[in-house]
């Protein structure tokens, strides 16, 4: 139960709401427009450095930054505004709202959390006026929003519990950056790029009369000797340039398998479990894998586990990965190459970026690319040993990306729990603390 050492106040007392922040009109300062704040992420970085014009908000490094607009807001878009090591303030999107601890009131990390608190986050939702699809927040409504505040000390071990659970989600996040980063690399150098072929050809044009195995050798010192054996070491001409010998300039639909999806009526939609998962494109796409928002219980396409998903309407190209059996609507396909690899499917639906981007700017209403289409996108297809190894050398990188996310949900799971429960003073902190030392928290 709450005690007597919590307070209640409205938010705007509670808080610094829009507080002051200082910027010259025609400087230049980093930016950060509403579609960089990702929902499951705490921090939100720079998305360029822009000019300020008088407008729009401003705000400082650990300042909380939540969207006003719909359906921003519903769908979480609140975070924390973390600046480059050297900037000071910077500014952003008229879409958001900042928030800061108030002096000798509310701790500012404290402040987040209370921020994206249900109790805060829905009433705001509740207080939207204007236009349907342009709805938002007026700052005036959060002075009718009563919250429960508790003594500087203890919000600041909430904040600490709540924060140690947000630590290890990032490092987790930056984890799997880095190893997609690595394994991107490794793709791009041997199916793109042709690092392999162009460095073994010219060492073949030096010593024509060496074998195999000694171009290798010189030629690629950091593969080892039997991948980079695999690899020809001439090019020869194709319809779509110049491609190494033994492989073929293809299409998509020669080699993939390509399911569209398809949308039941919205009356089999469901935000209770009944079904099974629904996709349908941007909204419920995240870093590498979907989040379980929407289930369907009459499903009619679907994604297996391991099948690359990719958004083809509005946004055309987001791509995902389908950690279980889903259904899919018709902003999603799936797709998997013919030799079942799920690496190799995925970093090469990546690559055909800039082929989706022509979709996605061709349409006279909104992008989207229809089957025919997509099956025809150009693909080279690699000597299937090399495609094989392929898969060997980065399959594991993307198994520790997925056992991190999957601890990453979890982690996820018990922030979200404990939030609410903490900061309206129904679980204590020295309760919540022992429930983590038994997680080995």
């Amino acid at each position: 139960m709450v005690d007597d050492v919590w307070s209640t106040m409205p938010f705007d007392q509670a808080v610094l709401v829009n507080p002051s922040v200082h910027l010259e009109r025609g400087d230049v300062y980093p930016f950060v427009d509403m579609q960089a704040v990702d929902p499951d992420s705490r921090s939100v970085g720079p998305s360029e450095e822009r000019p300020f014009k008088g407008g729009g908000s401003r705000f400082v490094h650990g300042d909380t930054l939540m969207a006003r607009i719909t359906p921003c807001l519903e769908n979480g878009k609140i975070a924390r505004y973390a600046a480059t090591e050297g900037e000071g303030a910077g500014h952003g999107s008229t879409e958001f709202i900042v928030i800061r601890g108030r002096p000798n009131v509310t701790d500012n990390s404290f402040a987040y959390y209370l921020t994206k608190w249900d109790g805060v986050r829905r009433y705001c939702i509740s207080q939207m006026t204007g236009s349907s699809g342009r709805q938002r927040v007026p700052t005036s409504a959060l002075s009718h929003c009563e919250v429960t505040i508790p003594s500087l000390p203890e919000q600041r071990a909430i904040a600490h519990i709540l924060g140690t659970l947000d630590d290890k989600i990032e490092l987790n996040r930056r984890m799997n950056q880095t190893l997609e980063e690595m394994a991107r690399a490794i793709f791009k150098s041997w199916f793109v790029d042709f690092d392999p072929v162009r460095a073994k050809a010219a060492v073949r044009r030096e010593h024509p009369d060496w074998s195999n195995a000694q171009v290798s050798r010189a030629a690629c010192p950091k593969l080892k000797p039997e991948i980079a054996e695999l690899f020809p070491d001439e090019f020869e001409n194709s319809e779509l340039g110049e491609i190494p010998k033994g492989w073929r300039a293809s299409q998509v639909g020669h080699h993939f398998r390509l399911t569209m999806g398809q949308s039941p009526p919205g009356s089999t939609y469901n935000e209770i479990g009944e079904g099974i998962p629904f996709y349908q494109g941007r909204s419920d796409f995240g870093f590498r894998y979907p989040t379980r928002r929407v289930y369907c219980t009459v499903p009619t396409r679907f994604a297996e586990p391991g099948d690359t998903l990719v958004s083809v309407r509005a946004p055309v190209g987001d791509i995902n990965i389908a950690v279980e059996r889903c259904a899919i609507g018709r902003g999603v396909a799936a797709i998997r190459h013919e030799s079942g690899s799920r690496s190799f499917t995925y970093y090469t639906m990546h690559q055909l970026a800039e082929h989706f981007l022509k979709f996605e700017a061709e349409g006279s209403v909104f992008g989207c690319i229809n089957k025919a289409d997509f099956e025809r996108l150009p693909f080279f297809m690699p000597l299937p040993e090399v495609l094989a190894t392929f898969d060997r050398v980065v399959s594991p990188l993307d198994d520790r990306v997925e056992i991190a996310e999957r601890q990453t949900a979890d982690l996820a799971a018990l922030r979200d729990t404990l939030l609410p429960k903490l900061i309206s003073g129904k679980l204590r902190v020295k309760d919540a603390e022992r429930f983590l030392k038994k997680r080995g928290l």
